[in-house]
């Protein structure tokens, strides 16, 4: 039986992608990762996918006069990598419609954050400064808004008394190690239903 598929997009350090990585070595994920496309150069999941053999590329957008334009190349190439599901790990742009057109409910998402709240790029600085008790992360589809798309899984992680953004962070980022597999083995095992904005799982 074939393994699904995955077209990783990255921007940075790509602890998620080595999760993942590790996840499929140890055999609790039924998956593997086609190819890691970066929009940054620099960014160490490109590094990561090379240690691992994987095909790792960087299409920058400076080179594209239109963020469609830019959209098409980062396509073609999950096309040649025959990418079945796209899997944002620290991508740090928004995704538009010819990306979601192309991959409508087959671009997945993780958050820091327990979504709808505390959206963005600072979801555990904005949980500690509002005073919560609970924060966590979120997996979603993506929508053309941002972390808006319907919920897969969440997983709660309690915020501490002393803890800054960091120190929450790092527990999270525990947790969207463990969380973002699962989430994948459920697609991987067809086991996701769209209704409306709810993610049935079967």
């Amino acid at each position: 039986m074939s393994k699904l598929r995955l077209g990783v997009l990255a921007s940075g350090r790509g602890s998620n992608l080595q999760a993942i990585i590790d996840n499929i070595a140890a055999n609790k994920l039924d998956a593997e990762v086609a190819v890691v496309i970066s929009d940054n150069p620099d960014a160490f999941a490109l590094e990561r996918a090379r240690n691992h053999r994987i095909p790792a590329v960087h299409i920058k957008p400076g080179d594209y006069r239109e963020k469609e334009e830019y959209e098409k190349a980062v396509i073609d190439c999950l096309r040649e990598n025959r990418a079945e599901l796209v899997v944002l790990a620290g991508y740090m742009r928004l995704v538009g419609k010819v990306l979601l057109d192309e991959y409508p409910n087959r671009i997945m998402n993780i958050h820091p954050a327990l979504l709808p709240s505390f959206p963005g790029l600072h979801g555990q600085r904005d949980a500690v400064a509002y005073g919560v008790k609970y924060s966590g992360c979120t997996i979603h589809f993506v929508d053309e808004g941002m972390d808006t798309g319907p919920i897969i899984l969440q997983e709660v992680v309690p915020v501490l008394q002393d803890d800054d953004e960091d120190s929450l962070a790092a527990r999270i980022l525990k947790e969207e190690h463990k969380l973002y597999s699962k989430a994948i083995q459920l697609f991987a095992e067809g086991k996701l239903r769209i209704e409306g904005r709810k993610i049935i799982i079967i």
